[in-house]
């Protein structure tokens, strides 16, 4: 089964098989949202707003849904797939999240974007018993089955991210004084209280944080404030937009610490290359997922079949844009997550299938680093490698770490 990519090319008898359940075509089941002919998702993600640049990720889900629908479906039934535009805005998440449960009656809530955006329907979702699935954030929250049976995150959690670049920063710069530049709200936060626990004892070597707010049109006069501060080394904690802006602006003002970026921001097509190629070189990051514009994965099997994935589905799409790889990986998860299902499609199990994953090779992850997930551990992805940004793209090295070995 695991050989499998696709969730669409599979037999009865495999699914079943993968299910853990011989039973599971024997008997139908629906929640709202499921029947025998489709199978309703919602989505919200910011079309629109400060983080736009993430709107490829849902335009590359819906993409890989309709090639799904294309092929016959998910065990025959197709894919409906709402997604609405929520400008990145709680309010506006929240109000378009009770339309998507309690008048389009949704089978699940899969990859609503955004820390405070989920935050705002956290405690809704697990109210109404509604699955808030893989969602596209990396806060720490979301992997808290107790009281949130309900939720489940996706990728790296940005707390063991940021232990992982503190730990770095120790090891690696000589009387290390650091810069923190975060968005002022749980996201950013989340990633201070992983970096300050990463430098323990040495968390003294902080000398400035400054915030800003997602709707603010320029970082530049905070990146101003870290530079004045004497800071060597800068923890750069924003999105696409302000990512860019803080690249672009140290090289503007002549400073040049070792610079450290947040995951969510190493897209080459959205951060990168609008920061200017010059102004980015050297700078860390971690990874989970493969890199485009990385040469190493050309002859990949898997970078093979995406691009030509992409190439008949999104004929229009920037390839070095990191964003249409994510929501390529994920839109594979859901539909793998879905099939292990079968005919049983309630949304309890569709938890339970969800929180079943043991070593399963999701397609575009580094070597080395599987999906893996159980009743109690709802962190599917736990492992990165650092890279290094050289001339027009990203250089992995070092070993993968593992959150256990952090």
């Amino acid at each position: 089964m695991r050989t499998s990519r696709r969730g669409f090319v599979a037999g009865a008898s495999a699914l079943a098989l993968a299910s853990g359940s011989t039973s599971a075509f024997a008997q139908k089941k629906y929640d709202d949202g499921a029947s025998d002919t489709e199978i309703k998702i919602g989505n919200t993600n910011p079309y629109s707003g400060p983080a736009s640049a993430y709107a490829q990720i849902a335009k590359t889900i819906d993409a890989y849904f309709k090639s799904v629908n294309d092929a016959g479906g998910v065990n025959g039934r197709k894919i409906k797939f709402i997604s609405l535009d929520d400008g990145y805005s709680p309010p506006k998440t929240v109000e378009m999240v009770r339309q998507l449960v309690e008048q389009d009656k949704i089978f699940a809530l899969f990859q609503s974007l955004g820390t405070p955006c989920n935050t705002a329907i956290h405690k809704y979702m697990n109210q109404k018993k509604v699955p808030q699935l893989y969602v596209a954030t990396g806060a720490s929250k979301w992997g808290d089955p107790k009281n949130f049976p309900w939720t489940m995150g996706f990728q790296p959690d940005y707390h063991t991210e940021a232990v992982i670049y503190a730990k770095h920063i120790l090891a690696n710069i000589k009387d290390a004084k650091i810069g923190v530049l975060h968005q002022n709200d749980d996201y950013g936060r989340d990633y201070l209280g992983g970096f300050k626990e990463g430098l323990g004892n040495e968390a003294s070597r902080i000398v400035k944080i400054v915030t800003f707010e997602a709707t603010d049109p320029t970082v530049d006069s905070q990146i101003i404030q870290l530079k004045d501060s004497g800071a060597n080394v800068f923890f750069n904690v924003s999105g696409p937009k302000a990512a860019a802006q803080g690249i672009r602006k140290a090289a503007d003002i002549d400073w040049k610490p070792a610079h450290y970026l947040n995951n969510v921001s190493a897209s080459v097509a959205a951060v990168m290359k609008p920061a200017g190629f010059d102004n980015a070189q050297g700078i860390i990051t971690a990874a989970y997922i493969m890199d485009a514009t990385d040469r190493a994965w050309d002859d990949n099997a898997e970078m093979k079949e995406w691009r030509a994935w992409m190439d008949k589905n999104m004929p229009g799409a920037n390839k070095a844009d990191a964003n249409h790889i994510y929501g390529y990986a994920v839109a594979v998860l859901m539909t793998e997550t879905l099939k292990r299902c079968g005919n049983e499609l309630t949304r309890a199990n569709l938890m339970k299938q969800a929180a079943s994953f043991q070593k399963y090779r999701l397609p575009l992850l580094l070597p080395g680093i599987t999906i893996n997930t159980s009743p109690t551990d709802y962190y599917p992805i736990q492992a990165v490698q650092l890279q290094r940004f050289k001339g027009e793209t990203w250089e992995l090295f070092g070993e993968v770490m593992h959150a256990e070995s952090t």
